[in-house]
């Protein structure tokens, strides 16, 4: 079984990039419009490609996805993400790295592999589907207590 898109049934595990941005106490999310984690609210980011560097990675995601343009900053989270499908065979294996970005400009709107964006405060969180992984990383930064 194999696939057109290389993140999915992968011969090796993909690096994934993305960015927390945290702007007057509120978070950038976007509402994932692909799998992984299709139609779960998640920190925006991508596949690395061949070439690029994280930072580089983190700050052209979030603009693709959101509209936003970050300055990126310091590494602040990194987790592994595993699915495997029904027989137990790997569906995506990603190590994914997340920066802090830090807003510059723009206002967040869906687009390429996010169906919506924006800015989501700490008590909204529990209204949406949000990915674990993302709630993980907003604890382990203290966005969340």
């Amino acid at each position: 079984m194999t696939s057109p898109n290389k993140n999915v049934y992968p011969a090796t595990p993909r690096v994934g990039v993305g960015a927390i941005v945290i702007r007057d106490g509120a978070i950038l999310l976007v509402k994932r419009g692909v799998e992984p984690g299709r139609g779960l609210w998640a920190i925006p980011g991508g596949t690395l490609r061949l070439g690029e560097s994280m930072r580089e990675c983190a700050a052209r995601e979030v603009l693709e996805e959101t509209g936003v343009t970050i300055a990126v900053g310091d590494c602040l989270y990194v987790f592994d993400l595993v699915e495997t499908d029904e027989s137990g065979r790997i569906r995506f294996h990603f190590v994914v790295v997340d920066y802090a970005g830090r807003y510059v400009s723009g206002e967040p709107c869906g687009s390429d592999d996010a169906d919506e964006a924006r800015w989501v405060k700490a008590g909204e969180l529990a209204l949406l589907p949000v990915s674990e992984n993302t709630m993980k990383a907003l604890y382990a930064i203290g966005f969340l207590t």
